[in-house]
């Protein structure tokens, strides 16, 4: 079985490093730290079981905000893993063409299926093409022609972290029949423990999606909460220029000390240095939680402090010695 490694691991941290959970600053997701204000859901929210008219309420402002084009459909999820696990199932085992390194969820989920899954450089046409888009942990976008390339059977795109750059988004090819588009929603608005995400394509695609999750696949909470988010354009907007200072603030922090800048997004970045284990440990000490990966000795991911953070994050800078 693929392997599976994420970021998170507070605990195994807390037992490794001690403190408390509220001690740590866990830099090792991409999630924004300042999260949506969900503000008050009103009691049926929480009574009641979801109806046809939250889910339609929750579709139109994800139609809206993602410039959806007509013609294809929306399924929200209990999370874009919940996607991930069943979008094998749409086809009979094959070649799966996942160039990485990237979000490993997709090689473990095409894995369990039964599915061949090999590097997108190898020549022969795939069945399937997995693109995530931007890349994590590197942050590369995908083009056009990238996409097109050696016309797979089904290319499935993964925007988890686009809402960053809407302007970037492959949106448009949801209309073409063997494209589906994942979007998530706890990245960019902050809120991952909600578990909601999208699966955008032709309807024959996302029939059998929805079949396979199930009747209310989203909680109530979730559905009046995403319908809200997704309809305030005035705080996404504000959020991206946050991210955007944020994030160069912490490149430059980072390139004081040692560690050189390779990329990522605005909800995350991603360092080289000699040994990026030694700057986790170095890190953990001031409890600052950060990402290695286990296929690259050399590099280190970090999300963003939360604005009343960055002192204890500079802290820990200061008094690194990896």
């Amino acid at each position: 079985m693929t392997p599976r490694d994420h970021g998170g691991g507070i605990d195994a941290a807390i037992a490794r490093f001690g403190g408390t959970r509220e001690s740590w600053l866990d830099l090792s997701t991409g999630i924004n730290p300042v999260p949506y204000p969900v503000g008050t859901l009103p009691a049926d929210a929480w009574t009641a079981l979801p109806d046809a008219a939250a889910f339609a309420a929750l579709e139109s402002a994800a139609r809206r905000f993602w410039a959806i084009p007509e013609g294809a459909a929306v399924l929200p999820a209990p999370g874009a893993s919940a996607i991930i696990a069943r979008t094998p199932l749409l086809r009979p085992p094959g070649r799966a063409h996942i160039q990485s390194p990237t979000y490993n969820e997709h090689a473990a989920a095409f894995t369990a299926a039964g599915w061949q899954v090999e590097p997108g450089t190898a020549a022969a046409a795939p069945d399937l093409r997995v693109a995530v888009h931007p890349n994590n942990p590197d942050g590369r976008f995908w083009n056009e022609s990238d996409l097109s390339k050696g016309g797979p059977a089904l290319t499935v795109i993964d925007e988890s972290f686009c809402d960053i750059a809407p302007q970037a988004s492959h949106i448009a090819r949801a209309t073409y029949g063997q494209t589906l588009i994942l979007k998530s929603f706890g990245k960019f608005w902050g809120l991952a423990g909600l578990r909601l995400g999208f699966a955008i394509g032709a309807p024959a695609l996302i029939a059998p999606l929805k079949e396979a999750l199930g009747p209310w696949q989203v909680s109530g909470p979730a559905l009046a909460i995403g319908a809200r988010a997704l309809s305030d354009d005035s705080w996404a907007q504000a959020t991206r220029a946050r991210l955007a200072a944020d994030s160069a603030r912490l490149d430059g922090l980072m390139a004081r000390d040692g560690a050189q800048p390779l990329g990522g997004t605005p909800l995350f970045r991603l360092f080289a240095m000699e040994d990026a284990g030694r700057w986790q440990e170095a890190l953990a000490r001031s409890h600052v939680w950060s990402r290695i990966f286990p296929y690259n000795k050399s590099w280190l991911r970090l999300g963003l402090p939360a604005p009343d953070r960055w002192t204890q994050f500079e802290t820990a800078l200061e008094g690194l010695t990896p």
